[in-house]
């Protein structure tokens, strides 16, 4: 007799990695949703939290309003997939600069985003969250956020300087990438 396996074990085995025979290209190229591809495997997209949601809409409002009235470029949803080395990412917000614009905005983007942004969710696997930072870094986005709602933190990754943790009295920027904007990380927990 086999014991069932309650939820959240069903949950993990259904987000693990998924095998494939896709290329890069193949999966570029596919309309397949839902899924993150990284070196020939395919990566479940859990269904986000209300948390989630919440947190990544204050985000997407606050930098979305600003980059459109200064017309610095796009800020795109979860939806928009990014060609980050030999993986295709879904950040959860991105930035795009508008010098950074592809002609073909059909297709996923052949180039990381600027900013890329991950709202931690409880499904997510920590690692994942971090490896997927670097994996932005190391394809030339420049600067990374991880926001994490339970500790109502941001993370603020940055190639070759010391990753800063910001608490709700601090004042996240968009530094030299997102030039002018700010507010406060209590803002995006409220």
């Amino acid at each position: 007799m086999s014991i069932p396996k309650n939820g959240y074990e069903q949950a993990a085995i259904s987000l693990a990695p998924l095998e494939t025979d896709m290329t890069l290209e193949d999966f570029l190229e596919s309309d397949l949703e839902g899924y993150e591809y990284m070196k020939g495997k395919l990566i479940p997209m859990a269904a986000a939290s209300w948390e989630h949601g919440i947190v990544s809409a204050r985000i997407f409002l606050c930098l979305g309003l600003y980059v459109r009235e200064n017309q610095l470029g796009e800020v795109v949803t979860p939806d928009t997939g990014f060609q980050v080395g030999e993986r295709v990412l879904k950040p959860d917000i991105a930035f795009i600069s508008s010098a950074q614009l592809p002609d073909d905005l059909s297709r996923a983007f052949p180039v990381p985003p600027d900013l890329a942004v991950e709202v931690v969710s409880p499904s997510d696997v920590f690692r994942r969250v971090i490896e997927k930072a670097f994996a932005y870094l190391e394809s030339g986005t420049q600067i990374v956020w991880i926001v994490e709602p339970t500790s109502q933190t941001v993370r603020v990754y940055r190639s070759e300087k010391p990753i800063r943790v910001l608490g709700i009295n601090d004042t996240l920027t968009g530094e030299d990438v997102v030039e002018g904007f700010s507010c406060q990380v209590a803002q995006l927990f409220e």
